[in-house]
């Protein structure tokens, strides 16, 4: 009886551990009748890629599927690529901001505002959302994406590398504060409010960036360094309160376990 329970634990587990996996595996995915085609040998090898690029995107892991971009419908083979099913397919060049900015609504705002905005308008050829972002293996933005080869494509790195620059301060105090949450939710904090406060700050400061405006950046840094140090101040607070829980525990462990050598030894003197 004991060894038929002790087998039960440990499928149960096992079947926990497998069903946890295949939850984060099938994550974004599931439903998606559009990677069936993508993923087959009949699509044509130019499109094949993008199935294991959008994988291995930030779009994928905030659950930012197919049709959440191209429209159609996810669910039925024949209506995916169905106009009446509202989809898009692929903008055209100088269609992508307007494309992305349908999510990214203030990024769209800064932009067409901006030096590369009004590139793209006169030319139709200036830069857009893909040339500095990709298409479907868009990775979480940070300042490294300001770099010399990506932004010598169009033009001299001297204004983008001074942009850098400015940028720089509050890049790092987000990635202090990403930091420190993470460490409060491994230790099992609960973060949810300073998270969402940092995702709109992150969120407010990437949107301003897309200005390209040097001097409009390191007017509103100071602004952004203080919502990132009040967020930062709580963190350290969190932090202080639970190693002093730790080092309270261990008093309490201590005290506890010299009482018994101390019940122990009077047993023994007893005898």
């Amino acid at each position: 009886m004991r060894y038929s329970l002790v087998f039960l634990m440990i499928s149960f587990a096992v079947f926990l551990i497998a069903s946890g996996a295949h939850a984060q595996e099938g994550r974004g995915e599931s439903g998606t009748v559009c990677l069936d085609c993508h993923d087959s040998d009949i699509m044509k090898p130019e499109f094949r890629p993008v199935p294991s690029e959008w994988r291995k995107s930030w779009h994928y892991q905030n659950n930012v599927s197919c049709h959440d971009c191209h429209g159609g419908d996810p669910k039925d083979m024949a209506m995916a690529m169905s106009s009446e099913r509202g989809f898009i397919g692929k903008p055209g060049y100088a269609e992508v901001p307007e494309f992305c900015g349908k999510c990214h609504i203030g990024i769209l705002k800064n932009y067409l505002e901006s030096g590369h905005g009004k590139a793209l308008k006169a030319t139709q050829g200036g830069p857009n959302c893909v040339t500095c972002h990709g298409s479907h293996d868009i990775q979480k933005a940070d300042i490294n994406i300001i770099n010399e080869q990506r932004c010598t494509q169009c033009h001299t790195y001297e204004r983008a590398g001074t942009m850098k620059q400015a940028l720089f301060v509050t890049e790092k105090k987000i990635r202090d504060v990403e930091e420190g949450i993470r460490k409060l939710k491994r230790a099992g904090v609960f973060t949810e409010d300073e998270g969402k406060t940092l995702f709109n700050t992150t969120a407010e400061f990437r949107t301003l960036f897309h200005s390209v405006d040097v001097s409009l950046i390191e007017d509103r840094t100071d602004g952004f360094i203080k919502k990132l140090d009040q967020i930062d101040s709580k963190i350290k607070a969190f932090s202080r309160e639970l190693l002093f829980r730790r080092k309270f525990a261990a008093f309490l462990m201590l005290v506890f376990l010299g009482i018994l050598i101390v019940f122990f030894l009077l047993s023994k003197t007893s005898e």
